[in-house]
């Protein structure tokens, strides 16, 4: 029950961070798309500034937190490691460790920087710092394949998914002028939100029954074990399970997301100027002001031939020519 304790701890911290990331982003987005509809430059009051600010260190303060607890719990798998003579869980812990540093360190920087007015570390500092615990953590769960026949590996493959989402958009907020910082953060709050979830599910995979019939738990120290089945049908359909929970979870971010964007767009709507709709007959309405015809060149000339050779065109008397002699006058 500890190692479920532990997923569930840490999976609704990440997701509760995301979530937070992803709204407060939104928000500020479409404040800025309001404003540039309304052809008014943003006027941001002290009240606004201090709210964004009080937001923007609670979100430092609980990504602190959350990596504060994981540092913890690997430094007590550790200790569990070190008892049970498992150097390979020893390694394990110290990877999850250099990873929660580098969070814990951007929290921090982060956090001193909004709250001081003397300590002002760049953008691009904290977004980098940010970059590489990602792409360490992908390369932690790309590598962590102890048993090729643990059910856990396929797990694993699939939070690369969020990883490599957060990896993505954290690059796009590096460029900063050639993309809007406010839509990268909230693909990066997004898959936070889907990897705070994954981590939940595993935990409930790992420590339940929730995998299938035939699989079970087998654990070297508290921080390295494996999943075992008894033959191939029940590794294959554990595989298979877990790539239907991960679609089911895929589903309800889906439905967050767009339950997320209603509640923040009634508070912080877009005008109707902003879609710039165009009806689909607008560029057709300037010819109805002439004349518009399907009739062809040869029906006027059969016209002209049944008038007597004579056909009118504008105000001049056109005469055709009648076995190649015309008429003279």
């Amino acid at each position: 029950m500890a190692g479920l304790f532990t997923y569930l701890l840490g999976g609704a911290g990440i997701f509760l961070i995301g979530a937070s990331e992803s709204i407060f982003s939104s928000s500020e987005t479409l404040k800025d798309i309001s404003s540039l509809n309304s052809l008014q430059p943003p006027t941001p009051n002290s009240k606004s500034k201090s709210k964004s600010k009080s937001i923007t260190s609670l979100i430092f303060f609980s990504i602190s937190l959350i990596s504060f607890l994981f540092i913890l719990n690997s430094l007590i798998s550790i200790i569990s490691a070190l008892k049970s003579n498992d150097q390979t869980g020893v390694v394990l812990q110290l990877q999850v460790i250099s990873i929660s540093i580098l969070f814990f360190l951007f929290s921090i920087l982060g956090l001193f920087t909004n709250l001081s007015n003397s300590i002002k570390i760049p953008s691009q500092l904290l977004n980098t710092l940010c970059l590489f615990a990602f792409i360490e953590e992908f390369i932690m769960f790309y590598l962590r394949k102890k048993d090729l026949d643990g059910i856990e590996n396929r797990y694993y493959d699939l939070l690369l998914v969020p990883i490599t989402v957060c990896i993505v958009c954290t690059l796009l907020e590096l460029k900063g002028s050639s993309f809007k910082p406010g839509y990268s953060r909230l693909g990066r709050g997004v898959g936070l939100v889907l990897q705070g979830m994954w981590i939940v599910q595993m935990g409930f995979s790992f420590y339940s029954n929730l995998i299938t019939d035939g699989c079970f738990i087998k654990e070297k120290s508290r921080g390295n074990f494996t999943i075992r089945c008894k033959g191939h049908p029940e590794f294959h359909r554990a595989r298979a399970i877990a790539t239907l929970q991960f679609n089911c979870h895929l589903a309800l971010l889906v439905c967050f997301v767009v339950g997320m964007y209603g509640l923040v767009s009634k508070k912080y709507g877009v005008s109707s100027e902003s879609l710039q709709y165009k009806p689909l007959g607008a560029e057709m309405q300037h010819l109805d002001q002439g004349r518009f015809t399907l009739d062809s060149d040869e029906d006027e000339d059969e016209v002209g031939d049944r008038n007597g050779g004579v056909k009118n065109e504008g105000n001049v008397a056109v005469e055709t020519t009648v076995n190649g002699y015309g008429s003279h006058h």
